[in-house]
């Protein structure tokens, strides 16, 4: 299977130049899918694909764009109030570093890049330590801003009849709205480098083998070793589709593919595909 660039499959990838952060639709050969098997990495996962889609939209210059960059630092709030997530992100970069320091003087490992990631370790624990009180609550405490976000969840409920202040607000100068999208989300850059580096160093770690299936259908035992992501990367010719599930016993995967309906169906043939097993 060729080494080639690749489009986003269940989430999107790291922002530290991996192939998969391609956006969807982008015509290339292969497409990624990331599967996670815990609860941490999915949580991990899904704030990365919302910053994402902010990053896209708060730049833009309309007020419909400034809109849509709001709505998602409100889904960015709601996965990221979990109470654990920065003490998590915490003890995971700290288990990296130790790690990682047993290899400085490893002759095999480059003492550059090693460095630099021991660096990026440092400085997002240092931010991250450095935050106080729950992640978020900038924003839960501007009676304005949660106004928004109790309508947002209504269809339609953001309407200028609804919220005559907020439909103010996205007729001011382009200036002044991306200053108040950006310092809105400022406070969420802490939780964003600790969650960067660790799917980083998720994805580095991948054990990666191409495999096929028999009719459309793939297993493998996995020896109750426990993985953390699975990557299928699947040319996107084929027209096949994954669905995955695993234990730490087994991993099945069954491809299905669209009719004109986009129905799912069962994948008629064999499906040569780049399975990666990643695990910190």
């Amino acid at each position: 299977m060729r080494s080639t660039p690749v489009c986003q499959g269940d989430a999107n990838a790291s922002e530290s130049g991996d192939p998969s952060s391609a956006p969807p639709g982008t015509a290339l050969a292969l497409i990624l899918y990331e599967y996670p098997l815990n609860e941490r990495i999915r949580t991990l996962l899904r704030l990365e694909d919302l910053f994402t889609r902010f990053d896209h939209f708060a730049v833009q210059p309309g007020p419909l764009e400034h809109h849509v960059a709001l709505t998602t630092l409100f889904e960015i709030l709601e996965v990221a109030s979990r109470a654990d997530l920065k003490s998590d992100l915490l003890q995971e970069l700290e288990r990296q570093r130790q790690t990682l320091l047993a290899f400085r003087d490893n002759p095999n490992v480059s003492a550059k890049a090693l460095e630099r990631v021991l660096t990026d370790i440092d400085g997002a624990v240092n931010l991250l330590s450095s935050t106080t009180g729950k992640t978020g609550q900038h924003l839960r405490d501007n009676e304005w801003l949660m106004s928004i976000r109790s309508r947002a969840t209504i269809a339609g409920g953001t309407c200028e009849f609804d919220l005559p202040s907020y439909h103010a607000w996205l007729h001011r100068s382009e200036q002044a709205r991306l200053r108040d999208v950006a310092a809105w989300s400022a406070p969420f850059q802490a939780l964003r480098d600790g969650l960067r580096i660790v799917l980083r160093l998720l994805r580095e770690s991948a054990q990666r083998s191409v495999v096929s299936t028999q009719q459309g259908s793939f297993q493998q035992t996995l020896g109750g070793k426990m993985f953390q992501m699975l990557q299928i990367r699947v040319d996107a010719a084929t027209g096949a589709i994954p669905e995955i599930s695993a234990n730490k016993y087994m991993l099945w995967i069954r491809f299905s593919s669209q009719d004109g309906d986009h129905r799912p169906r069962p994948f008629d043939g064999n499906v040569e595909f780049e399975l990666g097993l990643c695990n910190l």
